[in-house]
């Protein structure tokens, strides 16, 4: 797992399907690898998306358990963050601290719906290589003036892992940018909010579509 591999296996992607260019959107996670591949395959984008994403470690491994402890959550909480996203955590209790980290994600969350939700599998020992090696001191934010591609910065108002003040350091350092902070969600608004979420991105789209170059008289 490295950012080489993870871009390459985008621009592939992007060379199968037959696209000349296309409109990434990355999510959390994925939008670090979004913004990674903005820069070393920024001919092959429209425009970028970063939806509830982050340009520091800084934001998950400190102010995340933090922001926990001031909005309430228990010790035990905040010290599974901790240690969750430091990626110092064993595999066989994994599942128990992101159990217990659940109702932090979402703005409403209702743990009977939750039940009947299907999740996507996840693998734990690429989750804990990730936050212990990966994203151990990654830091995007002084390459952020780079990026020429048109971009939508949004997230959830209730955000705890990369919340609104951090999404105007990013938009306000990315010099095409806009964003958008959608209420009552948290760090999942594409499942709390899925219409505004559609919504803002068609927009965003519509709105900066180049036009077409005129050919010489």
């Amino acid at each position: 797992m490295n950012w080489e591999n993870l871009t390459a296996d985008a621009e592939n992607l992007r060379k199968h399907l037959g696209h000349e260019r296309w409109a990434v959107l990355g999510h959390s996670f994925g939008g670090m690898v979004a913004l990674e591949y903005s820069l070393r395959h920024p001919e092959s984008l429209s425009h970028l998306i970063l939806l509830d994403s982050g340009v520091s470690s800084y934001w998950f491994r400190e102010n995340a358990p933090l922001l926990l402890k001031k909005r309430g959550f228990s010790a035990k909480t905040v010290d599974g963050a901790k240690r969750l996203f430091s990626g110092e955590i064993r595999t066989n209790e994994a599942f128990w601290i992101k159990l217990r980290l659940l109702p932090a994600y979402y703005y409403g969350f209702n743990w009977i719906k939750k039940l009947f939700t299907k999740r996507p599998k996840s693998n734990i020992e690429a989750l804990i290589y990730g936050f212990k090696v990966l994203l151990a001191n990654w830091d995007f934010i002084s390459r952020l003036g780079n990026i020429k591609t048109p971009t939508l910065v949004a997230a959830g108002r209730d955000d705890f892992i990369f919340p609104p003040e951090h999404q105007a350091i990013i938009a306000d350092k990315i010099p095409n940018s806009r964003l958008e902070i959608i209420e009552k969600a948290g760090h999942n608004t594409a499942n709390e909010r899925p219409i505004e979420v559609m919504r803002l991105v068609k927009n965003f789209i519509n709105d900066s579509v180049e036009e077409p170059k005129k050919e010489a008289d």
